[in-house]
């Protein structure tokens, strides 16, 4: 079935078992580990290329994180008893989701390097790319709190580096909303993490990658 999702809807609590798996069209959905004091942190994103709950399907009986949308949009809803009836016969089924899992934990593992070896303003870049590549149009609808929380940083720091990355030319701010002037300008503020990961998705799904989602054909949900 295909739903609609806002921004801020929690499809996913750590440590809790999930009735639905999502299947992105539009929507981003954020992938967050969280402390007892409240701090998170997101090790990785997820869009029309990947599959919110995967850890449900592979053994776990409940999420080891919290998965929140951040982009509002669709998805296709689909019971987790009945994909993983359909997971555990093998086959196409077995095989396209193997793959979202492994270029997942490539994001993930990216990501981890990325937050501890990176600047802040080389971060700011690889999130907004990712973002970009899930999202249509050029723009990411966006607080610096949430980034914040999403690089595990100071949300002084990311103001700083959205100056940073302002003064290049290649994006322009406004409230609650960045938007990408010069993309090619984008990549260039960007680490290798953004390379790496794109290419562990292009081998993983080359016949899904670097093409626009042939699921975008639904308004975003107001």
């Amino acid at each position: 079935m295909l739903v609609p999702l806002a921004a801020g809807d929690v499809l996913q609590a750590a440590g809790i078992g999930r009735e639905n798996v999502y299947f992105p069209t539009q929507a981003v959905i954020s992938m967050q580990y969280a402390m007892k004091n409240g701090d998170a942190l997101e090790v990785a994103r997820i869009g029309y290329e990947s599959v919110c709950g995967i850890s449900l399907l592979m053994g776990g009986e409940t999420a080891s994180c919290r998965s929140i949308v951040q982009h509002r949009g669709y998805a296709f809803r689909i019971g987790t008893t009945v994909l993983k009836r359909e997971f555990d016969r093998g086959g196409a089924v077995n095989h396209i989701l193997l793959r979202c899992a492994q270029s997942l934990l490539c994001q993930v593992a990216q990501t981890s390097l990325c937050n501890r070896h990176h600047r802040v303003e080389q971060q700011l870049s690889r999130w907004l790319l990712l973002s970009l590549d899930r999202v249509p149009g050029n723009e990411v609808g966006v607080t610096h709190e949430w980034i914040a929380n999403a690089l595990g940083v100071r949300r002084e720091s990311v103001t700083q580096a959205l100056v940073k990355l302002r003064e290049t030319g290649c994006i322009e701010t406004g409230r609650n909303r960045i938007t990408v002037l010069d993309r090619a300008a984008l990549e260039a503020q960007s680490c290798e993490c953004y390379g790496a990961i794109n290419l562990e998705y292009a081998r993983l799904a080359p016949k899904r990658h670097g093409v626009d989602n042939p699921l975008r054909t639904h308004e975003s949900a107001e």
